[in-house]
C-alpha cells in the first residue's frame, strides 16, 4: 500500500503593507493553499496575488475564512448568531472564488480559521452553520477537519467531503488539542522531527503528544504548516521531499480523496 498526504499551508496573510509569512518561498513545497479571504488577514490584492502564486507552481487553493478580527488574527473567540456567521462565511468563500475564477481555477476546499475552527471542532452548531455555507456556494468543496471532531462526524451526517487533518509544525496534548502557542515547545521547529511526526500520522493514524503519550488522530488526508513560522520554508521543502523519499506520495488531497471535488 502506497500511503498519500497532501501538504496545506495557511497563506494570504498579508495586509495592505502588512507583510506577514513568506508566500512565494514556501508556495513550490506545498500542494495545497488555504487563502486567507480578508476578514481575519488578508485582503483583495493579497488574496490575488496568492492565487497567481498557486497557479504558477500547480498549487490547489481553498478558501481560509475566519471571524471579523484583524486585531486578534482570528485567534479570538467571537459569539456569532448562525445567520451572521453563515453569511460571513458565504462573503469569504465567495470572493476568494471569483478571484480564483479569473485564473481559470477552481476551489479545492474550505479550511475554517483559527478560533472558528477550533469552536467548530467541539459545536454541533457551528458546525452545521459552516457546512450549510459551504454547501451554498458549492456542495462539492472538501472541508478540511480533525478526524475525531464534531465537525468531521457532522459533515459525513450531512454528506459534506471532509478532508481529515493534522498539524505538523504543532504540538499535541494527551487529549488531541494543540498545545496553546503561549507554551515552550508548541511550535515544532526540527525538520527531522517533523518528518518523522507526519510518517506517523499518515500510516499510522497516531502522534506523541508533548508529554510522550500517544494521540489516537485517525485517519489522516492532509497536513498542515503555518507559514508564519520562522523556519516555515525550509521545514515544508525537508518534509516533502524526505516524505516522497520514504515512499510516501504528495500531492493536492483533492486528487486522491474518494470524494475528488475537482474532477471535470
Amino acid at each position: 500500500m502506497k500511503y498519500k498526504v497532501d501538504i496545506n499551508c495557511d497563506l494570504g496573510e498579508s495586509y495592505g503593507h502588512f507583510k506577514v509569512g513568506h508566500d512565494a518561498k514556501i508556495m513550490p513545497h506545498i500542494t495545497s493553499a488555504n487563502i486567507a479571504c480578508g476578514f481575519h488577514a488578508g485582503d483583495p490584492v493579497s488574496m490575488m496575488e496568492t492565487v497567481q502564486l498557486a497557479h504558477r507552481f500547480r498549487v490547489a487553493v481553498g478558501a481560509h475564512p475566519g471571524f471579523p478580527d484583524l486585531l486578534g488574527f482570528g485567534r479570538r473567540e467571537m459569539k456569532l448568531s448562525a445567520e451572521e456567521l453563515e453569511n460571513y462565511m458565504v462573503y469569504q468563500i465567495g470572493a476568494l472564488q471569483a478571484i480564483a475564477q479569473t485564473r481559470r481555477m477552481r476551489l479545492q476546499h474550505v479550511k475554517p480559521h483559527g478560533a472558528l475552527y477550533n469552536m467548530a471542532a467541539k459545536d454541533e452548531n457551528i458546525s452545521k452553520t459552516i457546512i450549510r455555507a459551504v454547501q451554498t456556494v458549492n456542495p462539492k468543496l472538501i472541508l478540511f477537519a480533525p478526524a475525531k471532531s464534531v465537525t468531521a462526524k457532522i459533515a459525513s451526517e450531512m454528506s459534506q467531503p471532509v478532508a481529515f487533518e493534522a498539524f505538523a509544525d504543532r504540538a499535541y496534548n494527551p487529549d488531541g488539542t494543540l498545545v496553546p502557542r503561549s507554551k515552550k515547545g508548541s511550535i515544532i521547529e526540527n525538520p527531522e522531527l517533523m518528518v518523522k511526526r507526519v510518517a506517523q500520522m499518515v500510516t499510522e493514524g497516531t502522534v506523541s503528544a508533548l508529554n510522550g503519550e500517544t494521540v489516537e488522530l485517525g485517519e489522516v488526508h492532509t497536513v498542515c504548516i503555518h507559514g508564519d513560522t520562522v523556519r516555515a520554508v525550509e521545514l515544508a521543502k525537508k518534509l516533502k521531499n524526505k516524505l516522497m523519499l520514504a515512499n510516501i506520495e504528495v500531492k493536492a488531497v483533492g486528487t486522491f480523496l474518494k470524494e475528488n471535488c475537482c474532477k471535470k
